[in-house]
């Protein structure tokens, strides 16, 4: 019995060694994925590792429970954590203007004059789109109280021209979700960003495509559009603030106007 015993003792180590030396070479051979830089700071938990938010976001995005999604009825192609940040910066900022460019359906034009109802009592959205399919959104009281919506492309010269006009001299936010290419997101910038004053943002929505790090759209789009943006001026930065969520189809595309 004693000599069970000791056998079961003497495996028992032998077992607790092995699995630390295995620890310890898993380690050596898998060292802990640092957080990306746009996830870090000193109020934020370190993130997942890498790999697995990686594949979370683009399962997120390819399974498309988001494309269910509906405000009072109306359906809205938008990340929830993105909607949340959204009404952040409106509360922040208190625009007296947002200019969608991408109504869809107009469910989230609803949303964000929804907010601004409660956060500047005189804002107004604008949202644009090729398509007229804002029927039903047209329909709700929000939107006949606070809702323009302007049928034909964002970047043309007559659509830019008619919303300069009406949004000069204002606090103007700007959400680009319409086509994202990297020129046509690259024209919207260059288009829109005179009309944003300093301590407001443009929003560019779907930078997380072209496998940054969603796979959908390759060949380049909204992401490329903000780096090539960025460089060019001094005048924005990317806030990394904005996307303390981490599941976001805007990575790095919260710009604040900084001068």
């Amino acid at each position: 019995m004693r000599r069970f015993l000791l056998l079961l003792v003497i495996a028992l180590v032998l077992i607790g060694i092995g699995i630390c030396l295995g620890v310890m070479v898993d380690r050596h051979l898998n060292p802990p994925v640092k957080p990306p830089a746009q996830f870090t700071g000193a109020s934020l938990q370190p993130c997942p590792d890498e790999y697995v938010l990686t594949r979370f976001q683009q399962l997120w995005f390819e399974s498309r429970p988001w494309a269910e999604n509906r405000w009072l009825g109306i359906q809205t192609l938008q990340y929830p954590t993105d909607v949340w940040v959204t009404q952040e910066i409106l509360f922040d900022t208190k625009p007296d203007f947002v200019v969608e460019c991408g109504s869809y359906r107009g469910g989230s034009a609803a949303a964000w004059a929804t907010f601004l109802k409660e956060t500047n009592p005189e804002g107004r959205v604008i949202s644009i789109d090729i398509e007229d399919r804002m029927g039903d959104a047209r329909k709700l009281p929000i939107c006949k109280e606070r809702v323009d919506f302007l049928v034909g492309s964002s970047i043309d010269p007559k659509i830019v021209a008619e919303v300069t006009r009406r949004v000069t001299g204002k606090k103007v936010f700007v959400l680009l979700d319409s086509l994202h290419t990297k020129e046509h997101v690259l024209s919207e910038l260059r288009n829109y960003s005179p009309l944003v004053s300093k301590g407001q943002y443009i929003e560019v929505q779907d930078t997380a495509l072209s496998r940054h790090p969603i796979k959908a759209g390759l060949g380049g789009g909204a992401h490329e559009a903000v780096q090539e943006f960025l460089a060019s001026t001094d005048a924005f930065m990317s806030d990394g603030s904005r996307n303390r969520m981490i599941l976001s189809c805007s990575p790095g595309g919260y710009l604040k106007r900084v001068k």
